[in-house]
């Protein structure tokens, strides 16, 4: 199948990182994540978002749990893999890219360099590129909250002209729902849309056409559950199920570190991962953050 036609949405969690207590690399806990994560429903799996920590992470790291993935994405081929580019260099960039593609991802997620905050002309080059360097689908990660960094949609439906491969882009903006509206209305819905934010915006985006979402990845299964209650029509219990679930997911995007925390706490938890270690620095839970989880 050309990639470039394979099917991108639905629910597409963050892959954590898992350390041991000494603060090395888990694989042997990352491996059984993944083997979770493909049983769940999950239409995807993305590497190095900012739920995996990747400021964190060594390229040797990466290296291996982007092999690991792959590797175990290859029985399941209708769970779409997506490997994160982070690097603040196109050199750098182009060269994971290129790497990543040829391994087999199905997919990239592009977050542009954000470090000192380089111009609209310099952002709209280092993204070129990346897309123009390989042939699979990309998404574009904007974040502006977390990065700083601002761009406007006409940029990227401008992008997308001149690169068909770049599909989507992940919008973190707060609120995002306008965001997602003209992206799609601006491209005639050729440019789609995926949100993060742990999904706290999730009925306002789906009604205005985001393709899916990209949470954390600690209980995949709700936020299978809740597109399929949608998908099928069903408000009622889309929305029962939502409301549930609003009041910890909204508390907890208070910040990235936080949220990082709880996800592995829940992996562990569950008995996904053998340690809810984050390296340093970190956001330590107080008992009260610890009861919400239980």
């Amino acid at each position: 199948m050309n990639k470039l036609n394979k099917q991108i949405g639905g629910i597409i969690p963050i892959a954590a990182a898992p350390f041991t207590n000494s603060g090395l690399l888990d694989e042997d806990s990352f491996q059984q994540m993944i083997r979770h994560l493909q049983q769940t429903g999950a239409n995807g799996i993305t590497l190095f978002g900012l739920a995996t920590e990747f400021h964190k992470l060594s390229e040797q790291e990466m290296d291996t749990m982007v092999d690991i993935t792959l590797r175990e994405l290859e029985s399941t081929p209708n769970v779409v893999s997506m490997v994160s580019i982070t690097e603040h260099t196109s050199e750098h960039a182009v060269r994971r890219a290129k790497q990543a593609a040829n391994l087999g991802a199905d997919s990239l997620m592009l977050l542009p360099p954000f470090f000192l905050q380089p111009s609209e002309a310099a952002l709209i080059d280092h993204i070129s590129k990346v897309a123009a360097s390989v042939e699979i689908p990309i998404i574009v990660q904007y974040a502006p909250s977390q990065t700083g960094v601002r761009i406007a949609p006409s940029v990227f439906l401008q992008l997308h002209e001149q690169h068909p491969n770049i599909q989507f882009i992940k919008v973190e903006t707060q609120p995002p729902g306008r965001y997602v509206s003209q992206l799609i209305e601006g491209s005639q819905g050729k440019l789609g849309s995926l949100v993060g934010y742990a999904g706290v915006q999730m009925p306002d985006v789906l009604d205005r056409g985001a393709s899916g979402i990209q949470p954390g990845c600690s209980f995949t299964e709700i936020y299978v559950a809740l597109f399929d209650l949608y998908q099928s029509g069903n408000r009622e219990a889309f929305d029962a199920l939502f409301q549930r679930l609003l009041p910890f997911t909204s508390y907890w995007m208070q910040g990235v570190e936080l949220i990082i925390q709880v996800e592995k706490v829940i992996l562990q938890k569950r008995g996904i991962i053998a340690s809810d270690y984050c390296r340093t620095p970190y956001y330590a839970l107080d008992q009260i953050e610890r009861n919400m989880i239980d």
